[in-house]
């Protein structure tokens, strides 16, 4: 079940209660259906995080480039990055690797940005100092990108 439909079932039930408490000549099955719609509406007209931030200015659309940032702290987090590199532009996404047998980060990421704010971020963090960590930022390479090198220098 989804979060939002238990929250208005508890609610319904909680609202059918108080109904039925202040006007006993309701039925409960009643006073059940008033909570479940109060609920509701009261839901509907919440605007939710999601469709905040997709009605907000904060999607960008333009030409994005991704970028390779190498010698991440490992307790780092993905907001801590955001927060860095949207200093320079907004930011798509951000994609912190981690081990895949142990979990734990590898101490590299990739961060989708708008394309200036990444050219910008790469003159700017590049030899950074973050928490302690010089980075290396650098323009991703494809993995198509790679192959193709290989290929070349055989």
């Amino acid at each position: 079940m989804q979060k939002p439909f238990l929250i208005v079932l508890i609610v319904a039930i909680l609202g059918a209660l108080a109904i039925s408490q202040f006007t006993p000549e309701l039925y409960s099955a009643v006073a059940f259906f008033t909570g479940a719609i109060i609920a509701s509406v009261i839901f509907t007209l919440q605007p939710s995080p999601a469709n905040a931030n997709a009605t907000g200015g904060d999607t960008y659309t333009g030409p994005t480039m991704t970028l390779y940032v190498g010698n991440l702290p490992y307790r780092v987090h993905e907001g801590e990055v955001k927060e860095l590199f949207g200093k320079y532009g907004p930011v798509s996404s951000v994609r912190l690797v981690r081990d895949r047998k142990t979990g734990r980060r590898k101490g590299f990421g990739f961060i989708e940005m708008s394309e200036a704010g990444a050219k910008k971020a790469m003159t700017k963090l590049n030899e950074f100092e973050f928490q302690e960590r010089t980075l290396k930022v650098r323009e991703a390479k494809s993995q198509d990108a790679e192959k193709n090198e290989a290929a070349q220098a055989s």
